[in-house]
């Protein structure tokens, strides 16, 4: 059992044990509504670590989702919130959802959420950390893109970098957009935008920043699989854990806490690709002592 599966489940049992509100007679209704039935949303719930006392019922697609009785409803994924935030007045913790949704998109009501992107000051101490020669940070991106840029920006230029962005004109482009990008920055950083990177594009792109020696950052694991650099990242199982604290919080203290980044983390990194293109990394476990010294605890 791994040390954050340890720490959440003991949160868990601690809250549940002294809450005031336990009930013998009848167990605590959750319901989980997932968007879709797709790996990383199931990953997610199975990985909930919830005591015997919790009744949780899962419904893998959102669209079949009507008001039923429940103490409290767990979203996973960005659909699943928008419709159930609909659909219902009961308390609702959205899980994996980006930070940039605005509040009022899901109801001014009882509302939670363990955002699936990371904070701005652990992703740019991330790069700092893995590449402190590298402070000139591009970013190619489209118009649909809802990622923090002006947050991240100010983030970067903090701990001594620069943002240069450049915005995907059409997918007739993108190349002709990558090679502008490329050209002004030492390290790619690729944010969740299926305009710009998909099955379709990954492999040319990676292919683009090799021949100019520029490393790509990726977002997830299958990034770093396919030949990016490193990438941060929260599991489903992380954000699970993360979110039967909040369940367990929840019940024992009659409200839900305040909406939270990821507090537990993953750290990939391709050490063939180093090699490849000359950079020296640094262990996992040392680039996560870096990180957490220059950015601190989620907020």
């Amino acid at each position: 059992m791994s040390l954050n599966t340890k720490f959440a489940g003991c949160v868990l049992l601690l809250a549940c044990w002294f809450s005031p509100h336990v009930r013998a007679e009848a167990p605590f209704r959750v319901l989980v509504v997932q968007s879709d039935n797709n790996l990383p949303y199931q990953s997610f719930s199975k990985a909930l670590n919830l005591p015997v006392q919790f009744l949780v019922e899962v419904l893998p697609r959102a669209e079949d989702f009507a008001a039923q009785p429940a103490d409290l409803v767990v979203t996973v994924g960005l659909r699943a919130a928008e419709l159930v935030a609909k659909k219902t007045a009961q308390p609702v913790l959205a899980a994996m959802i980006p930070s940039t949704l605005p509040a009022k998109q899901l109801r001014s009501r009882m509302i939670s959420a363990i955002y699936l992107d990371q904070p701005r000051a652990r992703q740019v101490a991330f790069l700092r950390a893995v590449l402190p020669e590298h402070t000139r940070v591009g970013v190619l991106y489209s118009v649909e893109n809802r990622f923090d840029f002006a947050g991240f920006r100010t983030e970067l230029s903090r701990q001594g970098g620069v943002l240069l962005m450049r915005n995907l004109h059409g997918e007739a482009t993108l190349f002709d957009d990558l090679e502008a990008v490329l050209s002004e920055s030492d390290v790619l950083f690729a944010v969740p935008d299926s305009v710009v990177y998909n099955g379709n594009t990954i492999r040319n792109i990676l292919l683009s920043s090799y021949r100019r020696s520029i490393p790509l950052v990726g977002f997830s694991q299958p990034y770093v699989k396919a030949g990016a650099l490193c990438a941060l990242f929260s599991t489903p199982e992380q954000l699970a854990g993360q979110a039967s604290a909040m369940i367990s919080s929840f019940f024992a203290l009659g409200k839900l806490p305040e909406s939270q980044y990821p507090l537990f983390y993953t750290i990939s990194l391709n050490q063939e690709v180093a090699r490849t293109l000359g950079i020296k990394l640094n262990t996992a476990e040392m680039i996560r002592l870096q990180v957490e010294k220059i950015s601190g605890p989620a907020r």
